[in-house]
């Protein structure tokens, strides 16, 4: 253990790493979140909470809000999988919870952290990145038939006859009915691109910040970009989309 002075403040006297989600204890000694709730967990035994430099009595509630049970005022010791809530003894206790699957709070961090990134990396390569290839084809197909026509237009000259502008004229008609319907889709694939970019951006940011009151988050996040969501959203713009993923 460290004490604290103007050099080390911003380290944590429990690990001696820069402070991680930095909380003050009651005697504003600052500890990792983390390294604090390991040190509480150990002093539970005996009910009595110190802080770990100074030894002076400190509540669970110096670990904030998030990390106590609204309905027991205790602090959560674990998260549900089954119910997504984060569990205090008391909420262990409960029947409803005896045959749920629950980690505790570290572990359900570092394992969701973990299927975050893998979602994430997935995602982006198996999905985004071939949904954006394909965008640009689509865009550039477009471009062609735009320029093609245009190149038509600038051709035409005063030694055309009557019969040929007119027969041009219907054909550049003809080509105009099936244009919006081409740009239609084109702009239903970008909006699947940038669904798909917000989602895989969700997850990475989430897998950086995940901390005890996101672990509810991560799971619904988890959810919304499992295979078969993301095989609802590529079918809705191309049936042929869904088998990327």
């Amino acid at each position: 253990m460290v004490s604290l002075d103007k050099d080390n403040q911003d380290i944590c006297p429990i690990c001696l790493d820069p402070l991680k989600e930095a909380v003050s204890t009651d005697c504003r000694h600052l500890f990792c979140r983390i390294c604090l709730t390991q040190h509480m967990d150990k002093a539970s035994v005996s009910g009595v909470f110190n802080c770990p430099v100074c030894r002076k009595p400190c509540s669970e509630g110096v670990l904030g809000d998030n990390y106590i049970c609204h309905t027991h005022q205790k602090r959560v010791r674990r998260f549900c999988e089954t119910s997504r809530h984060l569990l205090c003894e008391k909420c262990l206790q409960s029947p409803e919870h005896q045959s749920h699957t629950e980690l505790s709070i570290e572990n359900a961090i570092n394992h969701y952290k973990e299927r975050l990134t893998r979602r994430s990396r997935k995602v982006r390569k198996r999905d985004l990145q071939l949904l954006k290839a394909r965008e640009e084809r689509m865009l550039q197909a477009l471009q062609v038939d735009w320029e093609s026509h245009m190149l038509r237009t600038d051709l035409q000259n005063h030694d055309q006859t009557k019969e040929q502008l007119e027969a041009l004229h219907w054909r550049w008609l003809d080509q105009q009915e099936d244009l919006p319907e081409e740009v239609a889709k084109i702009f239903n694939f970008s909006e699947a691109v940038t669904q798909l970019s917000i989602l895989v951006s969700g997850l990475e940011r989430m897998a950086k910040e995940l901390d005890a009151s996101t672990l509810k988050d991560a799971s619904d996040l988890l959810d919304r970009s499992a295979p078969q969501k993301l095989e609802e959203l590529l079918s809705r713009v191309s049936p042929a989309s869904s088998k990327l993923s």
